[in-house]
């Protein structure tokens, strides 16, 4: 079994294609994929969950 991605920030952001500003305020108002914080500050998504996020919002189109 492959090991799931760690994605950046940017990498998600350029990926999904939204401004860094919109994918921020996603992230404040709890709107955007489930993030894990590293104990060094550092932000990063699972790819899996990246996915998971992205299919539930074509379930809600």
């Amino acid at each position: 079994m492959a090991r799931d991605e760690m994605l950046t920030i940017p990498q998600v952001i350029a990926e999904i294609g939204v401004p860094r500003a919109t994918f921020y305020r996603w992230r404040q108002l709890r709107k955007g994929p489930k993030a894990i914080k590293l104990p060094n500050g550092a932000v990063r998504i699972r790819r899996s969950e990246l996915e998971r996020w992205i299919a539930g919002l074509e379930e809600a189109a």
